[in-house]
């Protein structure tokens, strides 16, 4: 690289919530920086804390004074960003604007500001999305209006690069795969706090929500512990779907087999996981999961419905697939307890860490911006151009709306000029 480059992270999701979209920008920010590029992280504002804060190790962000509209993102208003987007852009030297997560709504907008005023732009796609709900139809949609001016885009597997492909109408060769990864040193295995035999600990822990398969875990639970009286659950995360776990253990009389604790910070997770014989994820849709390489990287056996990207992820002596089915699972969670305590964790640990670390990540994510920035660029007339082309009515509606975000551009241009520190005041 022949001198270090501005990257801005930008999300809707970031610390301290907790996430894999979280950890991921999170820690590929710091590698990035170790590589000598500088990095700053761009997201809304949470709580009190708002405005621009360091990290532990030096890692600048700016928390916008939005506040979250639904599921942890911002009110799409498309234009209501600019100013300060523009504002943060021009003070850092940006170069490169790398959005994550296509729920992000700040994400999307912020690539938009930054494709009209001409800087090169990343996405990373997190998550696979269906094409039969009226929710993910509409999301798919806006999708392929947002990306259409995105200079490269990046998926966490091939699976979710045929999904995004087909999702956002892009052409294959414009996406890489890249994988997510784990910090090796903070999941090493000791066996010493797994309960003693015969007792089996079977381990779950994500949002308790419908889309994490909530509901087909309360199927799986019954069967498992009326086959093995040896086997108990711990079960952490919290969200709307708790209700239904709780229902489960009140009309099976599940009390001291079943453990919910909540919500867990990460770094109680680690805690969890190293207790755990067998870890459970029933997710209904996944692009990587990258809890399940936490869990392998703890020694753990892994289960998990095979849907997505889930099946790229481990080799099968360490991930244990079935269908979405609760008779499929459960058989599977049961071949797992019958051999979890004939692995070596320590073995399995060291396969996890070699097969995934976050400075490979961190390599081939900056191969990426080098092949954006050595890339010829685009004007603005052929990026109105090429979203006008992607419909018949909703495309030259998205052109206009491209049109009128770069004459709001050049407007604020006029009456705040780069250097003026006016809203300095604002973000701070």
């Amino acid at each position: 690289m022949p001198a270090p480059t501005c990257i801005c992270m930008v999300s809707d999701c970031f610390l301290p919530s907790l996430g894999g979209v979280e950890v991921h920008i999170f820690q590929l920010s710091q590698c990035l920086r170790q590589l000598g590029y500088k990095v700053i992280v761009v997201t809304h504002a949470r709580g009190c804390r708002t405005g621009i804060r360091y990290m532990s190790d030096g890692l600048k962000v700016f928390y916008l004074p939005f506040v979250p509209f639904l599921d942890n993102c911002t009110l799409p208003t498309l234009w209501s960003s600019l100013p300060l987007f523009r504002q943060v852009l021009f003070r850092e030297g940006v170069d490169i604007v790398h959005g994550h997560q296509a729920t992000s709504t700040l994400a999307l907008e912020c690539m938009l500001h930054a494709a009209v005023m001409g800087l090169r732009t990343v996405f990373t796609d997190h998550s696979c999305f269906s094409f039969a709900d009226a929710a993910s139809i509409h999301a798919n949609k806006l999708l392929k209006y947002f990306l259409a001016h995105v200079d490269s885009c990046i998926s966490v597997s091939h699976t979710n690069r045929e999904n995004l492909v087909l999702r956002a109408n892009l052409a294959p060769e414009d996406i890489y795969v890249i994988p997510n990864a784990i910090d090796g040193s903070c999941f090493v295995p000791d066996p010493q706090k797994r309960p003693s035999a015969p007792i089996v600990n079977v381990v779950a822990i994500n949002r308790l929500t419908h889309r994490k398969g909530i509901d087909l875990l309360a199927d799986v639970i019954p069967i498992v512990c009326r086959s093995s009286t040896d086997v108990k659950w711990t079960i952490g995360g919290d969200g709307p779907k708790r209700a239904v776990l709780e229902d489960m253990i009140d009309a099976h009389a599940l009390h001291d087999r079943v453990v919910l604790l909540g919500m867990l910070p990460h770094d109680k997770v680690r805690d969890v996981l190293k207790t755990a014989h067998v870890f459970v994820n029933c997710s209904l849709t996944e692009a990587f999961c990258i809890a399940i390489v936490e869990a392998a990287c703890a020694g753990c056996q892994v289960v998990a419905t095979d849907v997505g990207g889930v099946h790229e992820v481990l080799p099968p002596d360490i991930l244990h697939l079935a269908p979405a089915s609760a008779a499929d699972l459960a058989a599977e969670v049961l071949r797992a307890t019958d051999i979890c305590r004939e692995r070596d964790p320590h073995a399995v640990h060291q396969r996890a860490v070699q097969m995934y670390n976050w400075s490979m990540v961190a390599e081939r994510t900056s191969s990426v911006y080098l092949a954006v920035i050595s890339g010829p660029s685009v004007s603005l007339g052929d990026r109105v151009a090429a979203v006008a082309r992607r419909g018949t009515v909703a495309g030259p509606i998205f052109a206009l709306m491209l049109v009128l975000t770069s004459l709001l551009h050049r407007l604020l241009a006029v009456l705040f000029p780069y250097r003026c520190s006016a809203f300095a005041n604002c973000v701070r």
